[in-house]
């Protein structure tokens, strides 16, 4: 498939990292926040956009969640992308001459061990890769950056120390959003994504969840977050194996319904062989 996909951060990201790897034969195009590509996707400015929505240190993708069911978008495929975390400097400068590392919120935890390891104070970037040409532009030998290699290529830098993450498994989670959705059954692992919002009844939800373990379903994921700043209005997030055609999936989305004020389906899409 030939066109763009658009990605949050600039050239180099780990993001840009996720489109090159799920769509190679695309070109990534960088924006500067999550609703950035939801809208480029969404006017058709972009054919598809790439969120990242969890890490397995971290966690989730603060908004990503809530942003994803009024994108009217369709999430078409999902990428998970080991996050090797590397120390760049500018060519000539040594580990021992770092004093500061530059990364976004999200990666300064990922490698927290090693900064402290090495006296070296973590600071606030909106973005790695900015982090990796900001670095790169100043030219200081006392400031680094933490970012891909894909960076340090773009933006010329040395990889003072490489893989410096403090979990061997960390991992990000992206999923491939188009404006038109794509139920086929393009793999025997399926994953389908949903929202709901249960019926103002007691044990409405325990009642909603029931029809997914009596027909042996596996939710891989259910969050809950507020509708409209509403501590009364709760719609949750879910992540489910199988396909919506499947006898059993089919029954328990029916009983799911019962229970339900609202049930939409965000995505039908393969499991990325990486996500055992």
């Amino acid at each position: 498939m030939s066109g763009r996909i658009a990605f949050q951060g600039e050239l180099g990201a780990y993001s840009h990292q996720a489109c090159q790897q799920a769509r190679p034969d695309m070109e990534a195009f960088p924006c500067t926040t999550f609703e950035d590509v939801v809208e480029l996707t969404r006017s058709g400015e972009v054919e598809l956009g790439m969120l990242a929505v969890e890490n397995s240190t971290y966690g989730r993708v603060a908004d990503v969640h809530s942003l994803l069911p009024r994108a009217g978008l369709h999430i078409v495929d999902e990428a998970f992308v080991r996050v090797h975390v590397n120390l760049l400097g500018v060519p000539g400068a040594k580990l021992a001459d770092v004093k500061e590392a530059h990364g976004h919120v999200v990666i300064l935890p990922q490698c927290a061990g090693f900064l402290k390891a090495h006296g070296i104070k973590g600071r606030v970037s909106s973005d790695n890769a900015r982090a990796a040409r900001e670095v790169a532009e100043g030219r200081d030998v006392t400031k680094a950056a933490l970012a891909s290699e894909l960076a340090a290529a773009i933006y010329g830098l040395d990889v003072l120390a490489p893989h410096i993450e403090d979990h061997a498994n960390n991992t990000t989670r992206f999923l491939v959003m188009s404006r038109t959705p794509d139920h086929s059954r393009r793999a025997d692992e399926m994953i389908t994504t949903f929202t709901f919002r249960v019926r103002n009844i007691p044990a409405a939800l325990y009642k909603a969840m029931g029809g997914f373990a009596t027909n042996g379903i596996n939710m891989t994921k259910l969050e809950s977050y507020m509708v409209g700043g509403s501590f009364t209005a709760t719609e949750f997030y879910a992540d489910i194996e199988g396909h919506p055609e499947d006898a059993p999936v089919k029954r328990a989305l029916e009983e799911l319904r019962y229970f339900s004020t609202q049930v939409d389906i965000l995505g039908v899409y393969p499991a990325d062989r990486r996500r055992d």
